[in-house]
């Protein structure tokens, strides 16, 4: 009868999803159960089942006592045990999930997954939308001695026959039947495999080794609470218990090693940092779990203080977020940029149709809002009235009047963007990180911590060195704390690039500090193009700069690597498809510009079929604006193209975080690249 034991018996038997719980007699005991750490050497490994040192500080932040996941789940439970956890539709109609009623689901998931035979350090691969399945399959493996392993959506069967292999998956959970018919073409390339569960639909073929999420649930049924409460009792928070796989643009991708303190002291940690209450804050689910920042988030750090995960709709990208976020007006907010500019381009478009009158109220009161300074408590004259007017209906508009923390993270968000949104009093704050460092690093969250463009600051308990700095101070980011990961799983060789002698991570991105030790990133070592004059350029702020100018252009990319000059390939706004692919009708945003131009075209082929002369003319334009600013000629931008397509997912393009894949991109369109520069050689 061991402690975690006799702590849990009072929670069982699981009961099923629509019992009402009732008080359990005796009081739980988690805050009192000691944390044993497995005996390690060093502060990185590559093996599954090898356990590290942790980065502990002794006093202060980064000293506190590690706990495992199923710790910090228990003493939630014990606090807020009858409080909603999550809030999802089931047949059209809404239904809640007690974070009692959670635990023990995760609990019964667990049990079926040891019936299964999921083995110590095995991976359990999760492909599908956000769902509360996802999350118990996540935390009932991770319970059961397993690695939670999510997959991306978008995967090809190919790369979804990697990671599986990769983390010796003996479970796969899908969400429906057109994930599962990728894991099937790959089956005989698993051989770890032993079982696939199907969490939406029953699936459509019969086989011994395939489940419906609710036969899978009964399996564990007989497993005794003893067998369970044993493996739970083995956990130690410094051995792997979560894998996050990059998504790499070159070459494989690596298997994210975390730690349960990885994941739980990350998690406090951040909920200490947006002045979480516990009990209080809802925030809504739909961004990848399969990313770090979304599983985080959305996961652990609500589990931290026992906030309410409400799920968006599978189509929420396309255009149905806005519509849970209304329902569910969540207090926190995380999205990535493009998930800001959409919202900006279709307040843009609302905002082009309204009449004069209205135009100036809301012109004059966004003056107001990029007035308040965010480094004081001075409220500009006029703000309660463009408060009232303006602001608090657009709050409204997007679901976000109860929003005390808008996020952005996972890639760089432009300048335009988040002084757009500051202009509506919606100061949009920048999370920095990397799957390695557990999400984030650095944080903006308060008014006073925060500054226009700037990543915030590093968060308590965690270091920051810049090595290498220039004249202008910009080093490469080095991250130290106990949000850094244990290591790449199998991979030696990649993670002695990552993690130096002395257990510093290097993150691959360029950054300075300014006097009061706000981080501002100013490129990435990777993408820097360096000209064949030998020039060292980050791209993405001329990038930037030429979307400001230009607004019909969706995406733009630099070129000039190891080249005499640099060249642009730009892509027009339009609009997307259910899946996600670009289709030829230009967007409403871009249809305007179009029209204050004096074109007629409706369509992307249009507008290149004769290089429309406005529009062509106009990105000249922006391109000299631009150029006039450049610091030398070698950052001057000589010739564009505009390419047939946007940027997509599907197309490749971009990664499932809307950043841009570069060598990808760059081996897509070799020829348009070739040819700008053989045209060029020919002109000297």
């Amino acid at each position: 009868n061991t402690p975690t034991g006799r702590a849990l018996r009072c929670l069982q038997p699981s009961r099923p999803l629509d019992s009402s719980s009732s008080e359990p007699e005796v009081p739980l005991t988690a805050a009192s159960l000691a944390t044993t750490l497995s005996p390690a050497e060093q502060l990185w490994s590559t093996r599954r089942d090898q356990a590290v040192k942790l980065r502990m500080e002794g006093s202060g932040p980064g000293s506190e006592a590690p706990i495992t996941i199923h710790q910090m789940f228990l003493e939630t439970v014990e606090r807020f045990g009858d409080h909603p956890a999550l809030v999802f539709k089931k047949d059209g109609q809404q239904a809640s999930m007690t974070w009692r009623q959670y635990y023990e689901q995760c609990r019964a998931a667990a049990k079926s997954f040891l019936q299964l035979g999921l083995e110590r350090y095995h991976g359990v691969a999760i492909l599908g939308f956000n769902s509360p399945e996802w999350f118990i399959s996540d935390l009932g493996s991770i319970f059961a001695g397993g690695l939670a392993t999510g997959i991306y959506t978008t995967n090809s069967p190919e790369a979804c026959q990697y990671v599986a292999a990769n983390c010796e998956a003996n479970v796969v959970v899908v969400e429906n039947q057109k994930q599962l018919d990728k894991i099937l073409q790959v089956k005989d390339q698993l051989p770890h495999l032993k079982a696939i569960v199907q969490y939406r639909g029953e699936p459509q073929q019969k086989a011994p080794y395939l489940y419906s999420w609710e036969e899978f649930m009964k399996l564990g049924e007989d497993v005794p609470d003893e067998q369970l409460d044993a493996v739970i009792d083995s956990l130690r928070a410094n051995e792997c218990c979560t894998l996050i796989y990059t998504s790499g643009t070159t070459g494989n991708p690596k298997g994210v090693m975390l730690s349960h303190d990885n994941m739980t002291w990350t998690a406090r940690t951040a909920s200490v940092v947006i002045k979480a209450k516990g009990g209080v804050e809802v925030l809504v689910s739909y961004l990848p779990l399969s990313h770090v920042a979304a599983q985080l988030i959305d996961i652990f750090v609500c589990m931290s203080f026992a906030g309410t995960t409400v799920f968006a709709e599978p189509d929420a990208l396309k255009g149905s977020l806005v519509n849970t976020l209304k329902e569910a007006r969540p207090t926190l907010f995380l999205g990535v940029p493009r998930v800001w500019e959409k919202m900006q381009e279709r307040m843009k478009t609302v905002g082009a149709k309204a009449s004069p009158l209205r135009k100036r109220v809301a012109d004059w009161a966004k003056s107001i809002g990029l007035h308040m300074e965010p480094l004081s408590n001075a409220v500009p004259w006029g703000f309660m009235l463009a408060n009232n007017l303006v602001f608090k209906k657009v709050r409204e508009a997007l679901g976000l009047d109860r929003c005390r923390v808008c996020l952005s993270g996972a890639a760089p968000i432009t300048k335009d963007t988040l002084e757009y949104f500051m202009s509506l009093n919606i100061p949009v704050m920048e999370v920095y990180g990397m799957s390695e460092s557990s999400g984030p690093h650095t944080v903006a969250v308060s008014i006073n911590d925060y500054r226009l463009t700037s990543c915030g600051k590093v968060m308590p308990g965690c270091k920051t060195n810049l090595e290498n700095p220039d004249a202008d101070g910009n080093g490469e980011i080095c991250f130290w704390g106990r949000n850094v990961f244990m290591g790449y799983l199998n991979m030696p060789d990649k993670l002695a690039d990552a993690v130096d002698e002395n257990g510093w991570l290097h993150s691959g991105d360029l950054g300075r500090n300014d006097e009061r030790d706000f981080l501002y990133i100013t490129g990435r070592i990777k993408e820097l193009i360096i000209t064949a004059g030998g020039e060292n350029i980050p791209p993405v702020p001329i990038e930037d700069a030429l979307k400001a100018e230009v607004p019909i252009i969706s995406n733009a990319m630099l070129l000039g690597d190891k080249l005499k000059f640099l060249s642009m390939m730009l892509t027009l706004k339009c609009n997307m498809d259910d899946n996600g692919e670009p289709t030829d009708e230009l967007s409403p945003e871009a249809l305007d510009f179009c029209q204050q131009h004096g074109v007629k075209a409706t369509k992307v082929s249009e507008v290149l079929a004769n290089k429309e002369p406005a529009i062509y003319k106009a990105i000249q334009e922006g391109v000299d604006r631009v150029n006039a600013r450049a610091t030398s000629n070698a950052q001057k931008v000589q010739k564009w193209v505009v390419l047939e397509r946007d940027f997509s997912l599907p197309g490749g393009e971009l990664g499932p975080t809307m950043k841009l894949r570069r060598p990808i991109v760059v081996k897509m369109y070799q020829d348009k690249i070739n040819e700008l520069y053989a045209v060029a050689a020919e002109k000297q």
